[in-house]
């Protein structure tokens, strides 16, 4: 592995333990030349994965894409980063399941919307708003009432 700080090809790896409950190994290592230390983490990946934009062009599934921009939406919010580690690895899962080699972006969106309405209503706002190109304040009226049917919903069957 290549040390990030001097580009020398050769780093040694000094401790290495599952993280995720086992999903990822987790690893610390140090570069003989500067001394520089980091980690690095290794995921099984299942297949490579192409997603199809809505212009119609294809690129290579990003997990540290996907992982930005769900960290956009829960941006200065009260939220354990495990918890939307497990979010990220569940959709990541949900994609490679699929057995298609390729994937719409919308469906990517709708997946991470799923997730983020069961986290958090904010963040699930924020990326709703991105996400569906919000062009104006009903857009965020639309999906606060949305949201509001699903808990009043909700409610309705824990009172029967």
């Amino acid at each position: 592995m290549r040390c990030p700080y001097c580009q020398y090809e050769d780093t040694q790896v000094k401790d290495s333990r599952p993280a995720e409950e086992g999903a990822v190994i987790r690893r610390r290592r140090v570069c003989s030349v500067c001394g520089g230390r980091f980690t690095t983490f290794e995921r099984v990946q299942l297949r490579e994965l192409l997603i199809t934009k809505k212009n119609g062009r294809c690129e290579p599934f990003d997990r540290d894409k996907l992982m930005r921009s769900v960290d956009v939406a829960v941006r200065k919010r009260n939220i354990d980063p495990d918890r939307i580690e497990q979010a990220i690895s569940g959709i990541v899962r949900q994609l490679e399941s699929l057995g298609e080699p390729e994937i719409a972006s919308e469906k990517i969106g709708h997946l991470v919307m799923e997730a983020l309405k069961g986290i958090d209503d904010i963040a699930y706002i924020r990326f709703a708003s991105v996400y569906r190109d919000f062009r104006n304040a009903s857009d965020f009226h639309d999906i606060i009432d949305e949201l509001s049917k699903g808990i009043a919903d909700t409610e309705s069957r824990f009172d029967e």
